[in-house]
C-alpha cells in the first residue's frame, strides 16, 4: 500500500508541475484521514461527468428554461423585468447552496442549471425587447460579457476546465459564465429564428448541425476539450430555446401553440426521470487525472 500510495503521490505532483501549479504537500497519514473524513471526496469536481446523459439533460433543461420563462413573463403576464428579478433571485439562492455543498448533488446542480437558463430567457428578452437593443445587439453584448468572464477566470486560475470546479472561487466564475452563456444562447436562438427567416424548426436544425460538427471534432480531432465543452454548452442553449419556442409559439408564427405550463410540466417530468434512472457522478479532478474536459 505504501508503494502504491507513493506512486499516486508522485503522479499527482507531476500533473501539478506540468500545469505550472505548485503541488500541495502530501502526507500519507493525512491523506488516509482525508478519505476517512470526506475531504478526499470534496476534491472531485462539482460538475457532473460530461457524457451523453449530461447533454441530454442540458438540452431538456434549456428547453424548460424557455417554456418556463415564457410562462411567467407572457402567460402570467408578469413582464420581463419582474420575471428577470424573480429568476435571478432564485438563481442566486441556488448558487449559494451549490457552492456551500461539500460534493456534487445532481438534483441541486440541475436545479441551478434550470434556474440559470430560465433567468437567461427573461434577461435576454428584457434586453432584446424592453431595452430595444435588438437580437443582434443583445447577442453581441452578451458574447462580450461571456468572453470577459472566461478571460478573467483563465487569468485568475490558469484554466477554465470544468474539471477544476471544486473551490468557491472557481465555482463563482463557473456560474457567472454559465449564466452569461445561457442568456447568450437565448438571444442567438431568437435572432436565428426571427431575424434570419429560418423559423423555429430551421433554427433548431441549424444548431443541431453545429453540435454535430462539435461532436465530430471531439471524436476525430485533437481540438481542445475545454473549447469544445464551452462551444457545445453555448449551442445547446439556442437549440433548447428554438425547440421551446417551437412548442409554445402560435401556429401563425411557426410554432405548435402548446400550452406553456403543460409543455414545461412534461419537460420537467422528463428531466426528473433522467435523474432518477440515469445516475450521474462527479467529473474527475485534475489532481487525479490529467484529462481535460
Amino acid at each position: 500500500m505504501a508503494s502504491l500510495s507513493g506512486e499516486i503521490t508522485y503522479s499527482t505532483r507531476a500533473v501539478y508541475i506540468c500545469r505550472g501549479l505548485s503541488p500541495p504537500e502530501y502526507d500519507e497519514q493525512a491523506g488516509d484521514a482525508d478519505k476517512m473524513t470526506g475531504a478526499y471526496e470534496r476534491s472531485a469536481s462539482k460538475v457532473p461527468e460530461v457524457t451523453l446523459v449530461f447533454w441530454i439533460i442540458k438540452i431538456a433543461a434549456t428547453t424548460l428554461g424557455e417554456t418556463g420563462g415564457d410562462t411567467v413573463t407572457m402567460t402570467l403576464n408578469w413582464g420581463y423585468l419582474v420575471g428577470t428579478a424573480l429568476f435571478l433571485s432564485l438563481l442566486l439562492v441556488l448558487v449559494i447552496f451549490q457552492i456551500a455543498a461539500k460534493r456534487l448533488y445532481p438534483w441541486l446542480y440541475w436545479a441551478t442549471i434550470v434556474a440559470s437558463t430560465t433567468a437567461g430567457t427573461t434577461m435576454a428578452d428584457f434586453a432584446d425587447r424592453s431595452l430595444g437593443i435588438g437580437y443582434a445587439g443583445g447577442s453581441s453584448l452578451l458574447f462580450t460579457c461571456l468572453m470577459v468572464t472566461l478571460g478573467v477566470w483563465y487569468w485568475s486560475q490558469g484554466s477554465i476546465s470544468v474539471a477544476t470546479v471544486n473551490t468557491p472561487k472557481v465555482e463563482a466564475f463557473y456560474w457567472v459564465a454559465i449564466t452569461f452563456s445561457q442568456t447568450l444562447g437565448t438571444a442567438l436562438g431568437d435572432w436565428t429564428a426571427d431575424d434570419t427567416g429560418l423559423g423555429y424548426d430551421g433554427g433548431a436544425l441549424l444548431f443541431a448541425a453545429g453540435l454535430a460538427v462539435l461532436a465530430a471534432a471531439y471524436f476525430w480531432t485533437n481540438t481542445s476539450r475545454v473549447f469544445l465543452f464551452w462551444a457545445a454548452f453555448i449551442l445547446t442553449r439556442p437549440l433548447g430555446a428554438t425547440v421551446g419556442d417551437y412548442l409554445d409559439k402560435p401556429v401563425s408564427d411557426g410554432g405548435l401553440n402548446l400550452s406553456r405550463p403543460v409543455a414545461s410540466a412534461v419537460i420537467e417530468t422528463f428531466i426528473i426521470g433522467c435523474l432518477l434512472f440515469l445516475p450521474q457522478r462527479a467529473g474527475q479532478h485534475p489532481g487525479r487525472s490529467d484529462t481535460a474536459v
